[in-house]
Order: structure tokens, then sequence, then C-alpha cells
């Protein structure tokens, strides 16, 4: 998107994060939500299509699979040398897709705690936290709780930098506007 919108590589700059948060960073707001849709779509998509294409109907260990596989994707793109953002949208396409109201569930976790807060990275993180206990409470599959208690431990890794700001009271605020 940066790109697209003539900015400058969202790498070289703040978090050198190529994610939605980063790319807002540099002052354009739809080249951020055009990143965030973008990583979102690709997470959903991958674990949509696996649900509705695949012939077994109801395998959710392979849809669980693709979930990950997706998510990992991201984190670690063959294209930008393994160095790919911290997953956040990309993880919420992947709910979006593995039960729409465990999606909501946790995106209305991350907007509660961004407004109360306006902290981005708290947000992610507490919302990362909510998604395998939401599954539960969904009574989804086994296969699906295992596989969001793995990409939420992914998520606080890929923040540990964040987490380092928080503790230390130096993590960037999201601007009132």
């Amino acid at each position: 998107m940066s790109r697209l919108f003539a900015l400058p590589d969202p790498r070289t700059y703040g978090s050198h994060n190529p994610g939605a948060t980063n790319v807002l960073r540099s002052g354009n707001k739809w080249a951020a939500i055009l990143t965030l849709l973008g990583d979102a779509a690709k997470g959903w998509l991958a674990v949509w299509v696996v649900q509705h294409f695949e012939p077994q109907d109801g395998n959710s260990l392979l849809v669980a699979a693709v979930a990950l596989a997706v998510f990992l994707g991201h984190l670690f793109p063959i294209f930008l040398r393994f160095k790919g953002g911290k997953g956040v949208a990309t993880a919420l396409g992947v709910l979006l897709a593995l039960n729409v109201w465990l999606g909501l569930a946790v995106l209305a976790t991350w907007i509660l705690v961004a407004l109360v807060f306006r902290l981005s990275s708290l947000a992610a993180l507490l919302a990362a936290v909510g998604a395998p206990i939401y599954a539960m409470a969904l009574a989804l599959p086994s296969e699906y709780v295992f596989t969001l208690v793995g990409i939420s431990l992914l998520l606080f890794w890929r923040h540990k930098s964040n987490i380092q700001n928080l503790l230390a009271g130096k993590e960037s605020r999201i601007a009132k506007k």
C-alpha cells in the first residue's frame, strides 16, 4: 500500500513493521486502512477457501492448520526475507473466517481497550488473550482453541518490544483525532 500511495517503505521508519499501525505513522489513514483490510482479507480468504472447498466437510484440523499457516506466512513472508508484520490484522481475518462471532468478540475487545487506553499494542495483546477464551466459550473445536493459543503466543512474541515499552511507560499512544 505504501508504494501505491507513494509513501516511504514502512520497514524504514517507526517500528520498522510493514503492518497497518506503522503505516498509519506515515500520516496516511487510507493507506493504513487498506493495509489492515488487505492483511485481514489474506487471513480470512485462506481459511474461508479451505472451509468451503475441502472435500471432507468439517475437517477442523485442516482448517486450524491453514489458519496457522496463513498467520505464519504473514509473520515470515518469503518476499520480505522472512521479516513480516506482527500478525494482528491477519489474525483478525483468520478469526472472522473461523467463526464470525469469535472475530467480532476479539475485534470488540481490541476496540474497547484501544479507546480506553489509546494503546494499540495493549489492545492487540488483550484481544489475543481473549481469542482462545472466546473460542472455548463458543464451543468451537479444540483444534481451533489450540491453534488460537499458538497464534496468541506468537502475537506476544512479535510484540516483545512493545511489551518492554509498555512496562517502561514508553509505548506510543494512538493519537486522538
